[in-house]
């Protein structure tokens, strides 16, 4: 819910964050207003017992808030999420610990110094991954999306977007 009263206007613009998950019984999309919620969100779907339902409750608060509540042991708060009980949140606690402070330390989570050379190649990387993602859910194979991928990887490509189109356009025949 986070997302949605975040979104603009009707026939407003848009760009969300997505992560596609596909498992025995349902392919689903989800969709994020920034990045850094969903690479949360994938965080915790790697959480024994924790599924992109669950995962999807939990950022029904706000991310800082969980974060939060992970750092300070906060059990209380976490089981009042839907789904969530004291054995879960406990897990959530000691598996999540580690991981937060890993990632509020990487480049990434830091927005606001785009001009550093890591955090320039921290975004390029997102933008092949997110890049070959997609044309995974597309249908191509993983080894197909990569070599495309590295194979129109220029200077002018400013966005995953681009990168996306680049790859498509390079594997149509001629």
């Amino acid at each position: 819910m986070t997302t949605f009263f975040q979104l603009p206007p009707v026939n407003g613009n848009v760009m969300l964050y997505a992560h596609f998950s596909v498992s025995e019984n349902a392919q689903q999309l989800f969709g994020f207003i920034s990045k850094k919620d969903r690479d949360l969100f994938r965080l915790l779907i790697k959480v024994s017992g924790v599924g992109p339902k669950m995962a999807i409750g939990i950022l029904s608060m706000e991310s800082s808030d969980f974060i939060r509540c992970v750092m300070e042991d906060n059990i209380t708060k976490l089981t009042k999420v839907p789904g969530v009980g004291k054995k879960t949140a406990e897990r959530l606690l000691i598996e999540m610990r580690d991981k937060l402070k890993a990632w509020q330390s990487a480049p990434i989570f830091d927005m606001g110094s785009s001009n550093d050379i890591a955090d320039s190649s921290a975004v390029h990387k997102d933008w092949i991954s997110e890049a070959e993602s997609a044309l995974v859910a597309l249908g191509y194979k993983p080894v197909e999306a990569s070599k495309s991928i590295s194979g129109v990887m220029r200077d002018d490509i400013t966005s995953s977007e681009d990168l996306i189109r680049a790859a498509l356009k390079s594997m149509l025949p001629n």
